[in-house]
């Protein structure tokens, strides 16, 4: 039986990178590169994607644009890792755990949207409970998130790695953000939600957070009832984990600097996974909650989350290539 073909457009970029380490080891595809030097030779590029039985796009929004118009071949499957097609009619969302049927719609789809990193914690956090109606659709919701400064691509780890200074750097202050958009459309959302996002100063992995006012809900759910929905919604899953409620209690429980589940909420705790972790914590007598994401930026936000997607398109093992 031959081999499906890979080939990664946009190989040399932090994403392409990692998925190429992914497939690296792999027996079961084969992957087609590019001579360094016609990387940027339109025709060169055409005729790979072309040859591929699937195409990973690790470019800008507009360079992935342009590489879908070189398609030609029917049976080519497109998984885009831009923001350019996450909105995109005709494209399926690539986060297999999303919503029932996604699996399937991802399988029979030839074209792939890889979600952003801090989309995939927001979403895997709220689309279930708004789904549930445990969170209103016009819900006024606040995202907070910190990611390690590989999010930013070359430029921003070559300013962290020659020496740049900021422990903590919040950006994105003109209250727009590119994953934003897909956070609306996949949760089902009326309103965007206020996004505040940051860097630390380490490479990798992040943690997203959404803090709720409980009382402010329409049924005022408690944690319990918010943990329970998304238990359900992830139940049996590979690579999404919900923490059960006595691991959330420890950690609310244990003094400043006592050992045990902190590691639990340390960004860099997934760091080479595909694997993302849900948590609840709530105060019963304030009537407030935080859902907590964390994840690898460049695994389950990125690269993990790009090969997951081919597996399930090529009708291969979907786990291959990839530690839990």
């Amino acid at each position: 039986m031959t081999k499906p073909t890979v080939f990664i457009d946009g190989e040399a970029g932090t994403t392409g990178l990692q998925i190429a380490g992914r497939l690296s080891a792999r027996d079961d595809i084969t992957v087609l590169s590019i001579d360094r030097a016609l990387r940027k030779d339109a025709g060169e590029r055409a005729r790979l994607i072309n040859a591929a039985d699937a195409v990973i796009l690790c470019l800008p929004d507009d360079a992935a644009r342009e590489a879908v118009s070189l398609v030609t071949n029917p049976e080519t499957v497109i998984i885009d890792a831009s923001t350019a097609h996450r909105t995109a009619e005709g494209w399926v969302y690539g986060f297999a755990e999303h919503a029932p049927g996604q699996r399937r719609a991802i399988a029979a789809s030839k074209r792939i949207s890889n979600p952003g990193c801090y989309s995939t914690g927001a979403i895997a956090l709220l689309a279930p409970l708004v789904r549930s109606g445990l969170i209103a659709a016009d819900a006024p919701l606040t995202i907070n998130a910190i990611s390690g400064y590989s999010g930013g691509g070359n430029g921003l780890i070559a300013e962290f790695e020659g020496g740049a200074k900021d422990a903590y750097r919040p950006y994105a202050m003109t209250i727009q953000h590119k994953h934003v958009p897909e956070i609306v459309a996949r949760c089902g959302l009326s309103h965007p939600p206020l996004f505040a996002p940051s860097v630390g100063a380490y490479a990798q992995g992040m943690i997203v957070e959404v803090p709720l006012q409980l009382w402010s809900l329409p049924t005022q759910p408690s944690a319990d009832a918010l943990r329970q929905t998304l238990s359900d919604a992830y139940a049996g899953e590979t690579f999404v984990h919900v923490m059960d409620k006595a691991d959330t209690l420890a950690l609310q429980q244990q003094r400043k600097g006592a050992a045990g589940h902190v590691a639990l909420l340390d960004p860099e705790s997934l760091v080479g996974t595909n694997s993302m972790r849900l948590a609840v914590f709530g105060n019963d007598d304030t009537q407030q909650a935080r859902l907590v994401a964390v994840l690898d930026n460049l695994g389950k936000g990125a690269s993990g989350a790009a090969v997951q997607n081919l597996n399930i398109a090529l009708g291969l093992d979907e786990g291959a290539g990839l530690q839990s």
